[in-house]
């Protein structure tokens, strides 16, 4: 490896380079960031991605050449602490936390971050999901405590924005291994319908549609609406559905879906918007495994972040992003994961088929702590 650590091209998966590249302490370059593109370089949301980096970590040397297409970026220590955000609002708060919550457990001093921006929109995972499926993985690696918390203060649906999140998190010294490997059979749905700016019978109507086709797998479903007035209910109108399917073993299985921001594409109707949004979690469950495809990433993070034991974890089809997230993780920690396919048996019909992940974490120790 050359002395200036890893080198990468173009601009896709660059939270996922600067992200791992803080955790391993490893010097990162990526070049020809859309250098063939008519409007070059960084875009908003990616410089606003670096400087929160920047807020959380102490140290770190960021340099950008003039027209945005290089990048070089040094990590420094994990500090934490209380920190201010406004999240650009061309992507959600959603794709600044996902990052977060990987750095959150490794800090210094635990983090409060008070994230500000866009909560829902169509493209990235929103608070809500993240708070209902994101958090219960990462307590099964540990990470828990009376401090670990997400709260939407306000809702802000894109474009506008306005919305503001607090997230909370205590610190760890090691994440324990984990053997997850049997996710279990669904024994309840709950979801949240939210509807800003819009007659509050929107969320109503979502609820009810959701409910006609869930109903007919399960009887214990509440879908609770949450309709915020006033200064709270962000800048822009909009609504949505999110569902979360929870097993006998404690598995969360979510999918969501919320309405296009105002004045892009064909207005969508609530009822059609719960009734794709159950179809959406069915399909989820049918992929399965014992975390949904939108944490796959996280979970496989901490697997490689546990101590030097062997971690398990059965996942269903890999997504893309997740494929390439293996990549940069055998880049930077130089981890390899053993990848079984099992395939449901005859008598079970429980799905597509499923990922058993396996490895040997290289017992990563959170150094910034202090010691009290």
């Amino acid at each position: 490896m050359a002395s200036h650590g890893l080198t990468y091209d173009g601009c896709n998966f660059f939270r996922q380079r600067l992200v791992l590249s803080t955790l391993s302490g490893k010097r990162v370059k990526i070049k020809n960031i859309r250098s063939k593109d008519d409007n070059p370089g960084l875009r908003d949301f990616e410089a606003s991605f670096i400087r929160l980096l920047d807020k959380v970590t102490n140290g770190s040397r960021i340099e950008i050449n003039q027209t945005g297409t290089v990048l070089f970026y040094q990590p420094g220590l994990l500090f934490g602490g209380a920190v201010e955000h406004d999240c650009n609002t061309q992507r959600s708060i959603g794709y600044y936390l996902e990052a977060l919550l990987m750095l959150a457990p490794f800090m210094k001093t635990s983090l409060k971050a008070t994230l500000k921006g866009v909560t829902n929109d169509p493209t990235d995972p929103t608070v809500d999901m993240l708070k209902t499926t994101a958090l219960p993985v990462m307590k099964k690696f540990g990470i828990d405590g009376e401090g670990f918390d997400l709260k939407v203060v306000k809702r802000g649906m894109a474009p506008g924005g306005g919305g503001e999140v607090v997230f909370t998190c205590p610190l760890r010294r090691i994440i324990r291994p984990v053997q997850l490997t049997d996710p279990g059979k669904i024994k309840r749905i709950r979801g949240v319908a939210y509807s800003v700016r819009v007659s509050p019978q929107m969320a109503n109507r979502i609820v009810d549609s959701a409910r006609g086709v869930l109903n007919n797998f399960i009887p214990d479903i509440y879908i609770h609406t949450d309709h915020m007035k006033g200064p709270n209910s962000g800048k822009s109108p909009g609504f949505g559905l999110t569902l979360v399917a929870e097993t006998l073993n404690g598995t969360f299985l979510s999918a969501e879906m919320s309405s296009l921001p105002q004045g892009q594409g064909d207005p969508v109707l609530p009822e059609d918007l719960g009734r794709n949004c159950a179809k959406l979690l069915l399909e989820e469950i049918h992929r399965g495994g014992c975390v949904d495809s939108s944490n796959q990433s996280l979970a496989l993070l901490l697997m490689t972040l546990g101590q030097q034991d062997v971690s398990k974890v059965l996942l269903g089809p890999l997504s893309p992003y997740t494929i390439e997230f293996l990549r940069h993780i055998r880049d930077f920690f130089q981890i390899m994961f053993k990848v079984e396919v099992q395939k449901p048996s005859e008598d079970e019909s429980k799905g597509g088929d499923k990922v058993l992940m396996t490895c040997v974490g290289v017992g990563y120790s959170n150094i910034n702590k202090t010691l009290k």
